[in-house]
């Protein structure tokens, strides 16, 4: 399957936010948004104002690097968002913040959502029990999510954990870091999505 194979750096510095793709590196003084804010590129600090459709295109580009979604998957994700009643925007983010490689990074016990996908891929999740080696897999309210007991003792998922509980985990959520293992709670309203992302614009670009 095709995938992005570029620097995760670039992509956020194109974006002009961090996207947290890298990790414990996002939050140091290493991270090129600290002393790069700007574009890629030999112009990148010469770009003018962007038209309404090049601000819907960013947002778009934006939440799909976030979560790490080819466009073809990313376009499936907002055309079942848009059968669903209600806000066509927000269920796109909860159908994506569902993805069981999204739960891992959210729950701490990886430190990107890239890391998280090859746990995940690995066969070092459980779902109620059960192995799931499928990144998209759909995490239903009440869900219990664990490590399996031959991933708990790497390393990259002790340091991940670590930082998490520092940072502090999502409500939606409630997770043993002794035990490596959590619950999704709660399907989350846009209120307790953290994301720095206008899905309406999203909307507004798969309207046209």
């Amino acid at each position: 399957m095709a995938r992005y194979i570029g620097s995760k750096c670039r992509q956020c510095r194109r974006e002009g936010v961090k996207l947290f793709l890298k990790a414990e590196k996002c939050f140091s003084s290493k991270c090129p948004m600290e002393s790069r804010p700007y574009p890629p590129g030999q112009h990148g600090q010469r770009r003018g104002r962007l038209s309404d459709y090049a601000l819907q295109l960013r947002e778009k580009q934006k939440m799909r690097r976030i979560y790490g979604l080819l466009e073809t998957q990313f376009r499936l994700y907002y055309k079942e968002a848009d059968r669903l009643k209600g806000s066509t925007g927000e269920n796109l983010l909860q159908l994506l913040e569902r993805r069981l490689d999204n739960v891992i990074f959210r729950m701490g016990f990886a430190g990107s959502r890239t890391e998280a996908r090859q746990l995940v891929r690995h066969n070092a999740i459980n779902v109620n029990g059960a192995r799931v080696n499928i990144p998209s897999y759909k995490v239903n309210p009440g869900d219990l999510l664990a490590v399996a007991d031959s991933a708990r003792e790497q390393l990259r998922v002790k340091a991940a954990s670590d930082m998490a509980q520092q940072r502090g985990i999502p409500e939606w959520l409630d997770v043993d870091a002794s035990k490596l293992s959590g619950v999704f709670k709660v399907i989350p309203d846009r209120a307790d999505l953290p994301l720095e992302v206008q899905e309406q614009l999203v909307v507004e670009l798969y309207s046209k």
